[in-house]
């Protein structure tokens, strides 16, 4: 048993965090990927450093462990399986019921085979129409959308999309429990992309296309709603 260590404050250290930071190759990825708002892929941090890519690999897995980093696949829209792309954590917690929540799914998808980007996601849809129940009415599904994130914690901003189409985006700027996304990235994106697609059902606008994008954009994550009208507004 390994008794704890104390500061010159008296406080706790925390020293997984510390052993991930004893070297100064790690030491110098984490600053590396702080400083990249949209986060870097292996490759992007093996380029800089010069080490070796499995390497590189082993030495982000260890500051991801620590909580010190999170991973999620970003594709920015590119057919194929993406590679990880690796963040730095948000310091600021979520939401207590909204992690005790999340965490509880964690624990019962870890046993559990199949898709659990798809099972999440299902989770999500359920919890998040019962948000949208919840939350302010709001006349503009999207408005809707934004208004549910907010009380999670997140931070929301509406965006338009791409100049040849209609739909629209919501660039999430914070993330506050990053640590339990380093845990199951598939499972925690999975479930924030079903709430989103609550929402959107809840006031009657379809959610089917809505797409949760992990580092879309330079620092923050990307909800792409394809035109996000209600049922009846659309042609017959």
């Amino acid at each position: 048993m390994e008794t704890p260590r104390i500061g010159p404050s008296g406080e706790t250290i925390d020293t997984p965090r510390h052993r991930a930071l004893g070297t100064a190759s790690r030491a110098k990825i984490l600053r590396l990927v702080r400083d990249a708002a949209g986060g870097l892929t292996a490759a992007d941090v093996a380029a800089h450093t010069g080490q070796h890519l499995s390497t590189t690999r082993a030495h982000l897995d260890r500051l991801v462990e620590a909580g010190l980093l999170v991973k999620a696949r970003a594709s920015h829209g590119a057919p194929g399986r993406p590679a990880w792309r690796y963040r730095a954590t948000a310091t600021d917690p979520a939401p207590a019921p909204y992690r005790a929540l999340a965490a509880a799914l964690l624990d019962h998808l870890a046993p559990v085979g199949g898709d659990v980007h798809d099972a999440a996601a299902r989770v999500g849809q359920n919890w998040g129409r019962q948000l949208a129940a919840a939350a302010p009415a709001r006349e503009d599904p999207v408005d809707a959308v934004t208004t549910v994130l907010h009380g999670l914690g997140f931070d929301p901003r509406r965006r338009p999309g791409p100049p040849s189409s209609a739909d629209t985006e919501v660039h999430l700027h914070t993330c506050p429990f990053l640590d339990l996304v380093g845990r199951n990235p598939d499972a925690m994106c999975g479930l924030h992309a079903g709430v989103v697609r609550g929402v959107l059902d809840r006031h009657g606008a379809s959610g089917d296309t809505a797409v949760l994008e992990p580092f879309g954009a330079p620092g923050a994550c990307v909800v792409r709603l394809s035109r996000a009208r209600r049922r009846q507004d659309r042609p017959r």
